[in-house]
């Protein structure tokens, strides 16, 4: 099940939320409990039992952690705890993730030396388990570190795991940023309206941009790559670009505003990051949780910049190559964490002092240059793909579009929303309102203008809800970017 869907809207979310408000205050976390893991379990219900085999091992972990520190008859110590949770949950991770792609690389070594390969079972991946690796880890690791209390009811540590705004799609919530909230929370108008007007930006940039943008690239990516010329390239990396930043980061909105509708209050997890002047910019704004976790859960720990500079540039350079492969078990992936993490260096080694002198466009110009030829990486099948596409973007192709060609793909629908998606990539529009709610408060007409300005904004809602759902209902490309990882 997943948000943008007609299962989602207009039966599991209106149950829960009629179910959450109706029951006592008391059992709304149980009743939360119960509805989220209705909504995992609906992708495959044999993974119920990962999820509350993760849940266990991660609550008993930080009981053991909270009862060394007192020294209530616990022989094992914190430390011992923590690394052996750890453990458990990267092993977990590996070994649904990464098992195909160590034995499928095995065997690449072993054919090559012409040995026998080695047989083993495919293991299909659980939807949500980067996600939901990543925060059970949190859950021990700030019991540890005391950011947090480790609770005795099992029930806070089970939502804090399994919270269905963000088990399958994140953003990856710190324990020590929701631990009182679930708790204790208080539902107010204000919060759950503003939820519901979230919730609706995030769908509409969902169905309506980067579905229609990744129909388009996926349709261009497609096809053979000799055949693609270097306008076909452009338009369909462009297209790609869009459509993940709109894929991540309208599921991001929705999660943000599902949680409001329920009194939780979780981080920005994307600030308009195309509008970067700097690869060290770019990931202060792309996916923010995900940057916060792997600096506070990993460079830190690795040292950071408290070392040398040798030691400072290598753990930059781990962090993100690991990255790379969180994303997926590909070598398309662990490039692009690569690449991102070489470009931060050579940004570190005095780069960026040079770049700051330049022209605040030619800024901008190169970090999004150097993004899209990330995603290049990003969105390929294939390592010679991705590096045959990047040869048409930049013209070593012999593709002469007789049989495929750019403006083929480039109907009106498609240009529309590459402009609109353009314009709702930068803060434009929130400037623009900005400024008209500035006007209407130093006018003479400041009630008037103020229901005028309140009538326009909740019309647009009404209309990207209506459309989205219309889109919807035609059956149209709706593609979950989120599964691959």
């Amino acid at each position: 099940m997943v948000f943008p869907s007609a299962l989602f809207l207009f039966l599991f979310l209106p149950i829960t939320l009629a179910g959450y408000f109706l029951v006592r205050a008391k059992s709304r976390n149980m009743f939360l409990l119960v509805m989220s893991l209705l909504f995992y379990s609906w992708g495959g219900p044999i993974y119920i039992f990962l999820l509350l085999g993760s849940i266990f091992l991660n609550y008993v972990s930080g009981l053991l952690i909270h009862f060394s520190r007192r020294n209530q008859h616990v022989a094992l110590t914190g430390k011992t705890v923590l690394i052996a949770s750890i453990a458990a949950n990267l092993a977990l991770l590996f070994y649904f993730k990464y098992t195909n792609f160590f034995f499928n690389n095995v065997n690449d070594i072993l054919q090559y030396v012409h040995v026998a390969p080695v047989m083993f079972p495919n293991v299909s991946l659980p939807i949500g388990i980067s996600f939901i690796t990543f925060q059970a880890m949190t859950y021990v690791i700030d019991i540890y570190r005391q950011k947090a209390e480790a609770p005795l009811n099992p029930l806070n540590c089970a939502l804090y795991v399994a919270l269905f705004p963000k088990i399958v799609n994140g953003p990856i919530v710190q324990y020590h940023d929701i631990a009182k909230q679930i708790a204790s929370r208080a539902i107010t108008r204000q919060l759950c309206s503003s939820g519901i007007q979230r919730f609706i930006f995030g769908l509409s940039k969902k169905i309506i941009i980067a579905n229609t943008l990744g129909e388009v690239a996926d349709k261009i990516f497609a096809v053979p790559v000799q055949e693609v010329t270097s306008g076909m390239a452009w338009l369909g990396i462009v297209c790609y670009t869009l459509q993940i930043y709109f894929d991540f980061s309208g599921y991001s909105d929705m999660a943000i505003g599902l949680g409001r509708m329920l009194g939780f209050e979780f981080l920005e997890n994307f600030n308009f990051p195309y509008i970067s002047q700097s690869i060290r910019e770019f990931w202060r704004r792309w996916h923010i949780s995900l940057s916060n976790w792997f600096r506070d859960y990993l460079y830190i720990p690795l040292g950071g910049n408290r070392k040398s500079f040798l030691r400072t540039y290598l753990n930059l350079w781990v962090v993100f190559f690991l990255c790379g492969l969180w994303h997926g078990a590909k070598w398309n992936f662990i490039i692009w964490g690569a690449l991102h993490g070489s470009y931060l260096v050579i940004e570190r080694l005095g780069w960026d002092q040079y770049l700051n002198k330049l022209w605040r466009p030619i800024r901008h110009g190169y970090a999004l240059l150097l993004v899209i030829i990330g995603w290049v990486f990003f969105r390929a099948e294939t390592l010679t793909q991705a590096v045959q596409y990047l040869a048409s973007m930049f013209g070593f192709t012999n593709a002469t579009g007789i049989k495929y060609y750019a403006l083929f793909y480039c109907d009106p629908k498609t240009v529309l929303t590459l402009l609109i998606g353009c314009i709702i990539a930068m803060p434009i529009a929130s400037g623009i309102g900005q400024r008209l709610q500035s006007a209407i408060e130093n006018s003479g007409f400041k009630k008037g203008g103020q229901l005028l300005l309140d009538l326009g904004h909740y019309g647009l809602l009404a209309f990207l809800f209506c459309l989205s759902v219309s889109y919807l209902a035609a059956g149209t490309y709706n593609s979950f970017i989120y599964f691959r990882f």
